[in-house]
Parts: C-alpha cells; structure tokens; sequence
C-alpha cells in the first residue's frame, strides 16, 4: 500500500468511528431498510453483451477532483452529469463519495438515482461493515472493494454484507499478486452479484497504461465480469479491450475533462467493430 493510499485509509478509519457516533448502527439500518429494492448493477453491464458483442458497457464516472489528477471539473453538477451520462448510453453510473480527495458526497447517490433510472455504483475507501450499510442506505446499488486496501477476512465479510443487502460488489485490483489472492473469491458469495475491477492505475507511480488489463487477463478465467478501469479514452482503447474479450470499461476522468461529458461518452462508444 502506497503511503497516499495508507495515509486515506487512516483517514477512512476515522470517519467511519465518527459517522458511527453520530449515527449508531441501528439507525442506518433502519434507512437501508427503508430503501427500494437496489436496480442490478451486475445485469446492467453483463447480460447484454452476448446479444451486442461489438459494444462496450460503459460505467461512467463522476468525481470533481482526485489526488493525482487535482481538479477534474470546476463547474460540477452531478446531476446534469448524470443526466447526460443517461442519454449518451451509460450502462451505469460511479459516483465517488469521498470528500476530502475526490470532492465527493454520499448524497450525490441519491440525487442522481433520482434523476436517472441507471444503477449507481459508490466508489470510495471502504474497510468497515458500517460503510456497507451507509451505502445502501443512500440508495447504492453496488459497492466498490479494493483488494489492495482489505485482509482477505475482511474482504470476505463486506462481500457477504453487500450480497444480503441486494448490491452488487466490484472487487478491483492492480498488482497480479493481489489478483492471485483474491482469485478464488471473485463471484463471492453468488456469481450474479460479482464484478471484477482491473485497475490500470499504478498505485505506486500513479500513472495509467491500458495495457495492463489485457496483460493480466492470462490469469482470469471469466472474462465475462472484467471491468477495465482507469486510462480509457478512445474508441481504439475500448476496441482493442473487445479483441481480447472485455467488454465493460469504467471511464470518468477523459469525459469529465470535456466540454460536454455526454458528448464525449457517445464519441467513445462510436466505434462498434464487431470484436
């Protein structure tokens, strides 16, 4: 774990013992239970593509900063985001919750799934069960796992948590070794609920490369459930993906750098070669 990684998860920690104090447990149940019942995520960007198996399903992406790209978007507004993400032809939707490094917050879920009908996946730093039922509570359909942020026992834990509560779980990765861990627990605890995240974003130097997907694939036997995530912005990315078998990409930061993020998403996905 990088020492920027470290030094969020810390961070995280924190937050999580100070949202819990604020408002226990049993009271964020009590709002997950009153929910609707969560859209698919996993259906959203895998059944399709046996019938349309020249297109990508697109995940996309709203965050206002991050610490490696600093400010993304001044005029954010995720709702309008969202709303032309809709229309573009996102399969789903990341919102990133986290405040202090992303611009973030876990009120943006709700106000997008209330403009748009697609599923809504939180991306943050999650490491307690407490954030499992903060996220369902605010209306996510599905939560992001990092495996290189949680023990396996822990990681096993949220999986389970998040698979009770309905929401479909991304398990993201980048080292091969991380990937070698956590292998056997993709599609845990039932198969229709996993997704397996490849991070193209080397945590150490912080820098994108495509490549990596298609160099870890060898070690994947359900190509089906891959994400490519991070470093997407051509349609050549999204093609080449396809040509070795991954037909669903992650993509926030090209389109949020746009004038227009609708514009620039249906651009992306304007090349549709039949791979």
């Amino acid at each position: 774990m990088t020492a920027t990684l470290r030094d969020i998860i810390n961070r995280k920690r924190v937050e999580v013992a100070r949202a819990l104090a604020a408002t226990p447990l049993d009271v964020v149940k009590e709002r997950a239970a009153d929910q609707d019942r969560p859209r698919n995520f996993f259906a959203a960007v895998v059944e399709h593509r046996q019938r349309d198996r020249g297109i990508t399903r697109i995940i996309a992406e709203i965050k206002r900063k991050s610490p490696s790209a600093g400010v993304i978007r001044k005029d954010f507004d995720p709702v309008a985001i969202a709303r032309q993400y809709h229309e573009a032809g996102a399969a789903a939707i990341s919102c990133l919750t986290d405040e202090a490094d992303f611009g973030g917050h876990l009120g943006y879920i709700r106000q997008i799934k209330d403009a748009v009908p697609l599923p809504v996946l939180r991306k943050d730093f999650l490491v307690d069960p407490y954030q499992i039922w903060e996220s369902r509570a605010a209306g996510a359909d599905a939560v992001l796992l990092i495996g290189e942020v949680l023990g396996e026992g822990e990681l096993l834990d949220l999986m389970i948590l998040a698979r009770e509560l309905g929401m479909t779980t991304l398990l993201e990765v980048h080292a091969l070794d991380t990937l070698l861990k956590v292998k056997n627990h993709i599609g845990f605890p039932h198969r229709g609920y996993g997704l397996l995240g490849i991070n193209n974003r080397d945590l150490t130097t912080m820098k994108t490369d495509v490549s990596h997907t298609v160099r870890v694939l060898e070690f994947i036997e359900n190509k089906d459930i891959v994400v490519s995530e991070s470093g997407i912005s051509s349609p050549e990315d999204l093609a080449r993906l396809r040509r070795h078998g991954v037909r669903i990409a992650l993509v926030g930061e090209h389109l949020l750098r746009q004038p227009d993020p609708g514009a620039a998403l249906r651009a992306l996905l304007d090349s549709r070669d039949g791979t």
